[in-house]
């Protein structure tokens, strides 16, 4: 019986395109909008960052520097947020009626920056009992600690938490914790999914 639900974050309860983000940020930045990318790839500073390696003062002035950036941190975080869409994968109402008999956490490789932004922004948000965040435990999926803080964090056993996600190689990861997972497509295949695990809402 299923007790936890467990979503992944981006791209499964709020869409977002990296590109945007780089979009938002060329118009401050020397280099050509297709550079941008490749530079920001050709180094392990955002990995480092959602791991929690890197404070978010520090990656602001590193992130700068490596894209030749001179604006402040408030605009930083925003265009650096400008890779979210505003509308929502699942539904809001979902949610808060599924928060009505089950415990609800989200498991995300994310980071400070982004977090704080989404959790301000996205009211969905406010009907999970948990995050557990990649920053926060030193680990990226499908590193076996964030699934292990997840059950930890769910109250009960693996067997008893389904977990949804967009990376079939984290799903992965959480089968061999022993969670329920499947991969995310859309809401209606996850209402799909849970009914069929006698999951009422």
């Amino acid at each position: 019986m299923i007790k936890t639900i467990i979503f992944d974050l981006g791209k499964v309860l709020i869409p977002f395109d990296l590109a945007r983000g780089f979009a938002a940020l060329a118009p401050h930045c020397p280099y050509p909008l297709e550079e941008i990318p490749r530079r920001v790839a050709s180094t392990d500073l955002v990995t480092r960052f959602e791991e929690g390696k890197v404070p978010p003062d520090d990656f602001v002035r590193q992130f700068s520097d490596l894209l030749g950036l001179n604006i402040g941190r408030p605009q930083f975080c925003e265009l650096w947020s400008a890779i979210f869409f505003p509308q929502t994968l699942i539904p809001e109402e979902l949610l808060e009626r599924l928060h009505r008999r089950y415990r609800l956490i989200v498991l995300s490789n994310t980071n400070a920056i982004h977090f704080d932004m989404v959790r301000e922004r996205y009211p969905l948000l406010g009907h999970f009992d948990a995050f557990v965040l990649s920053h926060e435990v030193g680990a990226l999926k499908p590193d076996p600690r964030m699934y292990q803080t997840a059950i930890e964090r769910a109250g009960c056993h693996a067997e008893e938490c389904f977990f949804t996600d967009d990376i079939a190689a984290y799903v992965e990861g959480a089968r061999r914790l022993g969670l329920d997972a499947v991969q995310f497509e859309s809401a209606a295949q996850i209402e799909r999914e849970l009914k069929a695990r006698g999951v009422e809402w």
